[in-house]
């Protein structure tokens, strides 16, 4: 059953890794006064976001007897669907926004005081980037309840659990280890991906949202119709 449900969290966890926002911070971190110590403490700040957000949200599904009782089943498919229906509407918001060809993105405020944070806050802004950020949060809770409704044992649930997180932590780790693998050559290419991240922000979290809603909705009708 652990394959199964690794399958289904998969597509969940892409779409918790592609995201610019997180992306563009700790690049941005990366170029700070501390950078040494920020990069990383972003890092474990993001994995433990995802982390306690996906463990609080399968607990309770597995306490709900989402793999056996049908009634509690169908209330979470029916829940997935409904967070699909949010993640569509997201995507078109989001597409709405995309600048104009030629216009450079604003960066948001808190953005440009990167240069003097601290690794404490570092970790706490990254904590919630993962957990409070609404399209992470609804991923995450989707694909931690959709183990919970494979059934399979605690170990297994770990393991799965664990697959995500690495998954959807890929895109904050990568700048960090290029940045203390790469020296000098690091700047240059971390500075090309947060100009493309930065002026395509709006375009690709449209396109992940809209994939990312199918999927969780395909994923809640599935099961209320099996």
């Amino acid at each position: 059953m652990l394959g199964p449900a690794i399958s289904d969290i998969l597509p969940l966890a892409v779409g918790v890794m592609i995201s610019p926002v997180p992306i563009i911070a700790v690049i941005l971190m990366l170029f700070s006064q501390r950078a040494r110590s920020n990069g990383p403490a972003f890092l474990v700040g993001w994995v433990v976001g995802l982390a306690i957000v996906s463990a609080v949200v399968y607990v309770v599904a597995d306490s709900a007897d989402v793999a056996t009782d049908s009634g509690a089943s169908d209330s979470t498919s029916t829940i997935k669907v409904v967070l699909g229906a949010v993640l569509v509407i997201a995507a078109l918001r989001q597409w709405r926004k995309r600048p104009a060809p030629g216009v450079e993105a604003p960066m948001p405020k808190w953005m440009q005081a990167m240069d003097a944070i601290t690794p404490v806050k570092a970790l706490g802004l990254a904590v919630l980037l993962s957990a409070v950020n609404p399209k992470n949060l609804l991923l995450t809770a989707a694909a931690a309840a959709a183990v919970a409704q494979h059934g399979v044992s605690t170990t297994d649930a770990v393991i799965a659990l664990a697959v995500f997180v690495v998954i959807a932590s890929i895109s904050v780790a990568a700048p960090v280890l290029v940045f203390l693998l790469a020296g000098d050559k690091a700047q240059r290419l971390l500075d090309t991906w947060k100009a493309w991240l930065q002026h395509n922000n709006a375009t690709v979290m449209a396109v992940v949202l809209l994939v990312m809603g199918v999927v969780v909705i395909g994923q809640g009708t599935g099961r209320l119709t099996a």
